[in-house]
């Protein structure tokens, strides 16, 4: 159990075994975002227990990985942090190795109200020096670029490391025209072409390039979908009793978020109701082959909502800090070398 805000319930999960021993043996932690609980949790192994490490930010939501950045969307910035494996060892003196990776924020971009969703880490068009953001590309049903969600923008898939695939709400140029017909009228859309590649989704979320296939969440189905986008066709891989968002993958497992349904204004009347009565929050572990969920990670208090998920490859026991955080104040690093700002903490990178 994790300490909450003063008012809010406490954090609580409930690990089934299968989650465990598919963490246990994948080498790695997964990261989740929680934009209604306000944190990014970091779930870890030590070698004998999980661990669950959440640290507070303001509305986080889209998240990225890879090699040892990360970066990570909330409510006003877009964080990019970086893993200072030198000073992980040493974050807590009293224990030492307690942690194998630190992230430390580097860079922060003020996009003000965009209310980012997907994110990802690829090539040199990145985030603006100078402005809260540079518009690229919008669908071509939308006429012009004005803050008034008119379609709800949200998930982004890359393909050779270029935005290729994304989903929206609805193919809808109105004042958030979406919602009126939110449980049959998401799509997917190719970037390239602009070619709507499916309709008539619930609600889509996350969609995934992965090993040369395609993959999204029917969100408001509770559905993992494997998708043709040649065909224009979908197989069901897993269903879920949440409404799903987070998508990763690693090996042939697929990590899944599950969400509760709290604002029925806007997510009710979704198939997922109708087909459970009672919906989880939490992240499931899904084999590619089969279709089954292997293991649940349930959160059961303090937390009914996530957005993302991802896969930390190689690190067991990770650790990141907000800039709430006195010791960050402490921390320096360079290329090959790092200290605390402690007596005799310089640590030389001997590999």
């Amino acid at each position: 159990m994790a300490p909450a805000p003063d008012g809010a319930a406490p954090l609580q999960v409930r690990p089934d075994e299968g989650f465990a021993n598919w963490l246990a043996g994948s080498g790695g932690s997964v990261a989740i975002s929680t934009y209604q609980a306000g944190k990014l949790m970091l779930v870890g192994w030590d070698g004998q227990q999980m661990r669950l490490l959440p640290r507070q930010f303001d509305k986080p939501m889209g998240l990225d990985a890879a090699g040892d950045r990360l970066v990570l969307a909330t409510r006003h910035e877009v964080t990019l942090f970086a893993n200072a494996r030198l000073l992980a060892h040493e974050y807590l003196p009293d224990k030492p190795g307690y942690y194998d990776a630190l992230y430390l924020p580097r860079a922060t971009y003020h996009t003000n109200e965009l209310n980012v969703h997907d994110l990802a880490i690829a090539g040199d068009e990145g985030l603006s020096h100078d402005f809260t953001f540079v518009p690229r590309w919008r669908p071509p049903f939308v006429s012009e670029t004005v803050p008034e969600d008119r379609c709800h923008l949200n998930g982004l898939a890359l393909k050779d490391g270029k935005p290729k695939y994304v989903t929206a709400l609805g193919e809808t140029d109105s004042v958030a025209g979406w919602r009126d017909g939110r449980a049959t009228g998401g799509l997917l859309i190719d970037v390239e072409s602009g070619e709507i590649v499916l309709r008539g989704l619930a609600m889509p979320h996350s969609p995934r390039w992965y090993r040369d296939r395609l993959y999204l969440l029917d969100s408001g189905a509770g559905e993992l979908l494997q998708v043709d986008p040649e065909r224009g066709e979908r197989t069901v891989v897993c269903r879920l009793p949440g409404y799903l968002r987070g998508l990763t993958f690693f090996g042939d497992i697929a990590l899944v978020g599950l969400c509760k349904i709290r604002e029925t204004n806007i997510f009710g009347g979704m198939p997922v109701q109708e087909r459970n009565k009672e919906l989880l929050c939490g992240v499931a572990v899904v084999d590619l082959k089969t279709g089954r969920a292997d293991g649940l990670f349930e959160f059961t208090s303090g937390c009914t909502e996530i957005y993302d998920v991802r896969f930390l490859p190689g690190i067991r026991k990770p650790n990141i800090l907000n800039l709430e955080k006195p010791e960050l104040r402490d921390a320096v690093a360079a290329p090959d070398f790092a200290y605390w700002l402690r007596p005799d903490k310089v640590i030389v990178d001997k590999t």
